[in-house]
């Protein structure tokens, strides 16, 4: 066994919790490098999930068995989840269909504390999810600025510095870029917020999966992020800083809670998917240590993000290698940096290099990933954006060489 096995054997032993892994194609045992458009889920979320369709499947606020245990379920994700977060309590966590429904929901409520004129600021390297709702805002003459991006995949902080003032009054920023494995500087920023007195809003949805999380260390006002990027099915969770949420006017029908969390989740909720978001969240524990979840958790996203960040660094420097492979974003010496690599191949689209991967058992992505304007600001949108690939805590060096020696024959070709 190998020193980085012997070092990682907790991790690498828990692959047999992901069903999904045995599965062949062609010959070959899938490779899933498509994490960061959604991981695979543990057998432990699926029980989880399972559990609440076979025992207690009802709707909310009765006063009958099933009901009350149901409710007494998604408080008990609520209270989780903001220990996942470190978030003052579950009257901070909200959930939704998922990240982008809330981001409108959420924007639509602001929209209607704004007056025209006022500014909000989103970047070029953010994921549409957290764009497309604030630009939204211009129909109610909302002045949207874009904050530029470098050609490294970093942001220009320069250019935030210049662009922030006394109008602004929200800064819509991605904690890591789901394209270029980015990890923004959350510090300054929120630096800069406090002086101009507006509100911050970070897009964790490729963070959560990759570091540990504390949204009040982070000081941010409003953190969204979805459960199926952190092995758990499709929910959007929305955190508000305490007493935020209760000070805007969110679309809610009469019969809802008008409190928060309550008021911004409107219909009924997934709840056997909300017993998996627990699910995950529990799972996830079970690779720390400590006498509490706080520090289960905490330290069981520090063992996952040094064990993805090894492989990342494998994979980095092997594709630096292979002659006709360009990379995008920073460095992966640069920390901390998201295990996410994208690049393009000379000679071929991405969609082709794609297919080629797939018929060798490789699972990656192509394309912009919905993160389309960095793609477009970096020349790639109409040559068919990049290839992506991945780390997950259920991925090996093993796959990593396989995805190597194969894009070295597909380079070669």
């Amino acid at each position: 066994m190998s020193s980085f096995q012997e070092k990682y054997r907790q991790i690498i032993q828990r692959r047999s919790d992901f069903s999904s892994l045995k599965r062949e194609v062609n010959g070959y045992p899938l490779a899933y490098f498509d994490g960061p458009g959604g991981t695979q889920i543990p057998r432990q979320v699926m029980d989880a999930m399972n559990r609440y369709y076979e025992t207690c499947n009802a709707n909310a606020h009765g006063y009958f068995i099933t009901t009350i245990e149901s409710d007494r379920m998604i408080h008990e994700t609520r209270e989780e989840a903001a220990i996942f977060f470190n978030a003052e309590g579950p009257q901070t966590i909200s959930f939704g269909a998922n990240m982008t429904t809330l981001a409108y929901s959420l924007s639509k409520a602001i929209g209607r504390v704004l007056k025209p004129g006022d500014e909000i600021l989103i970047t070029q390297l953010d994921h549409e999810a957290n764009r497309g709702p604030w630009l939204s805002l211009e129909e109610l003459g909302v002045v949207v600025k874009e904050i530029q991006m470098k050609e490294d995949g970093t942001l220009d902080y320069g250019d935030l510095e210049q662009n922030i003032n006394n109008r602004t009054r929200l800064v819509a920023i991605g904690l890591a870029s789901n394209a270029l494995g980015t990890v923004n500087q959350i510090e300054l920023v929120r630096h800069l917020t406090k002086k101009a007195g507006a509100w911050l809003l970070a897009d964790a949805v490729h963070f959560v999966p990759h570091f540990p999380i504390d949204v009040q260390a982070l000081d941010v006002d409003f953190m969204l992020c979805s459960a199926y990027k952190f092995y758990g099915p499709h929910v959007g969770l929305l955190y508000s800083r305490e007493g935020l949420l209760d000070q805007l006017p969110t679309d809610h029908l009469r019969t809802q809670h008008h409190e928060a969390p309550y008021k911004i989740e409107t219909g009924t909720l997934n709840h056997a998917a909300i017993a998996g978001v627990k699910g995950a969240i529990d799972y996830i524990s079970t690779f720390g240590g400590g006498t509490d979840l706080r520090s289960k958790l905490f330290s069981g996203m520090e063992a996952i993000a040094a064990y993805e960040h090894e492989l990342a660094k494998m994979l980095f420097y092997g594709l630096k290698e292979i002659d006709g492979i360009t990379l995008y974003g920073p460095s992966i010496e640069v920390t901390p940096r998201a295990p996410t690599l994208s690049f393009t191949v000379e000679g071929k689209t991405p969609p082709e290099v794609c297919l080629l991967l797939d018929k060798q058992g490789i699972l990656a992505w192509d394309g912009h990933f919905y993160a389309i304007r960095p793609v477009e600001v970096l020349g790639l949108l109409d040559k068919g954006g990049l290839v992506r690939v991945g780390i997950s805590l259920y991925n090996t060096i093993e796959e990593v060489e396989r995805l190597l020696d194969a894009l070295q024959t597909i380079s070669t070709k």
